[in-house]
């Protein structure tokens, strides 16, 4: 028991320093100033050494106009300490009492005591910052650089100069803190790709591209190139990246994964053409079979999504071809188990694709390949309409890989089998929990099914029509687009005016404009704009009729002004940067 009064007595004072401490910093961020400085003195008592209430102290008196207090305090603490930065503070004290010859004075001998020990440079710098005398901080920093040579300040100074506004000095010392610390690039490079999602700056783009130009014709450094690629990256220039890749493999042709994730990049950005010349390249230039392999399944991915059924004969032959030629392993599943995709949902034969993916589970696979394949497997037995059986399959992935993104992706693909089967109860709970998942894209979609059943139970307590519209959903599923359509079409006429009428719209535009039917797509989007407008799907409705303009009719001035209504009415959507970006294209901007 003594012991224990002891150590409550020990802990007391802690505890009521810490709300003391709290309670100063509440009042000073008030701006309740007075009760500000009487706090931080109390506490300055019990720690005189501690900078940071001696400066709150400072800036209260300051605040309170009590200048000739506030100056006599940094007097008497810079005759005890001789801190340089306190010259600064004295100077600023000069500065707020109009005295500027006398602010120049004191800011003067600061930096002069940076050239009598550059090391005061670190102290001086971050005061004359906080005190938004940025000039002052990059002279501190100039004169400790030429002073000592190891000294590097890159980073710090291309802070300062973003601050005010100067963006070619700023990328420059960016740019030179990569190429001399080149651990910290992709730090600096995440830095970059702040200022470059930035609308306001509409120069810093063009300067960041000019200064990596440059020094890349200075020097023949790899490092630039690379550099270079992730520019074009960041700005959805693929062709321009592919040009910096080549270049880099021409001098170091060891590895052909950057080329390759470059293709894929382009892929989803449906750039297929810059695509398909970059895939190539590396079919030409390698005999890495992992290489080779991957870059044949994004070719083949590519073709089989663009196909008609006419295509459907050259395609399976292709595939069994590089099959032959690349063998059955675990190097060749990624084309095993698009043969398996390809055979169930475009030939409909999933007792074929069944068999292919029993075949691949046979293999010496690791616990990430095979998960894969039994989720591929349970897509195959949700096709077939053996949900069950389905489940059970994503269920084992949820077990065995509960913390990974594939865990997640069985996840969602279990509760929108609970759904397919019209058990809107169980998948209603579980798109609860998954629209709250880490990646976007599950919680995007999970978001979307959650919303659907739930307005629809809301709206009809029976469900009539979420159930024939979840029926035309699996017929979507299965790749059965002429009947989906029809469904869709007879839950449209049988429910008009319903909750259920405008996601109905959606998914009939979206299976006309994939069949090319174009106009008759757009009419399907306008009546939710015109009809819906006040509704969830409004957006999605804005941004297909725009890439329909924009990509298929060219009409870039119709697709523009919807690319603008997304931009000033939905700025929450999941399409908003990239109407942004398309916007800004179409309206001819240098800077993207």
């Amino acid at each position: 028991m003594k012991n224990l009064i002891l150590y409550f007595s020990l802990l007391l004072p802690i505890c009521l320093f810490g709300q003391n401490d709290q309670l100063a910093h509440n009042y000073y961020e008030k701006g309740e100033f007075e009760k500000a400085l009487i706090s931080y003195q109390e506490l300055h008592k019990s720690q005189p050494g501690n900078n940071l209430y001696f400066q709150r102290i400072v800036e209260s008196h300051q605040q309170l106009e009590q200048l000739d207090i506030a100056e006599n305090l940094i007097r008497e603490r810079l005759d005890k300490f001789r801190q340089a930065s306190l010259i600064v503070e004295l100077g600023y004290n000069y500065h707020l009492q109009k005295q500027e010859s006398q602010a120049k004075i004191q800011y003067d001998q600061a930096l002069d005591r940076i050239r009598m020990n550059p090391s005061e440079v670190y102290a001086v710098a971050a005061t004359f910052e906080r005190r938004s005398l940025i000039d002052y901080a990059l002279k501190a920093y100039t004169i400790a650089r030429e002073l000592e040579p190891r000294f590097s300040f890159n980073q710090q100074m291309a802070h300062l100069y973003g601050q005010i506004g100067n963006t070619d000095m700023m990328v420059s010392m960016y740019l030179d803190e990569a190429v001399q610390n080149p651990t910290a690039a992709v730090m600096i490079q995440n830095q970059l790709s702040r200022f470059m999602s930035d609308e306001a700056d509409t120069g810093f783009h063009e300067s960041l591209r000019k200064a990596l130009l440059l020094r890349a014709q200075k020097d023949q450094d790899i490092f630039w190139n690379q550099f270079l690629s992730w520019y074009y990256v960041q700005q959805r220039e693929y062709g321009k990246a592919f040009v910096q890749e080549k270049a880099i493999y021409k001098r170091n042709p060891e590895t052909f994964y950057n080329i390759v994730n470059l293709g894929q990049l382009a892929i989803e950005e449906d750039e297929d053409e810059t695509a398909v010349e970059i895939l190539t390249f590396v079919l030409q230039n390698t005999q890495d079979i992992e290489v080779l392999v991957q870059s044949n399944f994004y070719l083949m991915e590519m073709q089989i999504d663009k196909a008609t059924e006419k295509d459907y004969v050259q395609i399976q032959n292709r595939l069994e071809s590089l099959l032959s030629e690349f063998g059955i392993s675990p190097y060749t599943l990624p084309l095993q188990m698009l043969k398996a995709q390809f055979v169930t949902f475009n030939l409909a034969q999933p007792e074929l694709g069944t068999a292919v993916l029993r075949k691949a589970m046979e293999l010496p696979l690791n616990k990430h390949q095979m998960a894969r394949v039994k989720l591929k497997l349970a897509d195959i037995l949700l096709f077939e309409k053996k949900f069950n059986q389905a489940l059970i399959y994503y269920s084992q992935i949820e077990e065995d890989l509960k913390n990974d993104a594939l865990g997640h992706e069985a996840s969602l693909k279990a509760a929108k089998t609970s759904y397919f089967k019209a058990d809107f109860t169980y998948a209603h709970s579980q798109f609860k929990v998954l629209k709250s998942a880490s990646s976007q894209l599950i919680a995007n979609d999970a978001l979307e099914y959650f919303l659907l059943i739930n307005d629809n139970t809301v709206a009809d307590s029976t469900q009539t029509a979420l159930k024939k519209f979840a029926h035309a959903d699996y017929l979507l599923y299965q790749n059965r687009n002429v009947d989906a359509l029809a469904q869709f079409r007879s839950v449209l006429q049988e429910f008009k005016d319903n909750e259920i009428e405008a996601v109905t719209l959606l998914r009939i535009g979206n299976i006309l404009k994939k069949q090319h039917d174009y106009q008759q797509a757009l009419l399907q989007f306008d009546q939710i704009i015109q009809n819906h407008s006040d509704g969830i799907y409004v957006d999605e409705a804005l941004y297909f009729s725009a890439e329909i303009y924009n990509d298929h009719l060219n009409d870039p001035e119709k697709a523009k002004e919807l690319y603008e209504r997304i931009l000033f009415g939905h700025e929450d959507s999941i399409y908003f940067i990239d109407s942004r970006k398309k916007f800004r294209q179409l309206r001819g901007d240098a800077n993207l």
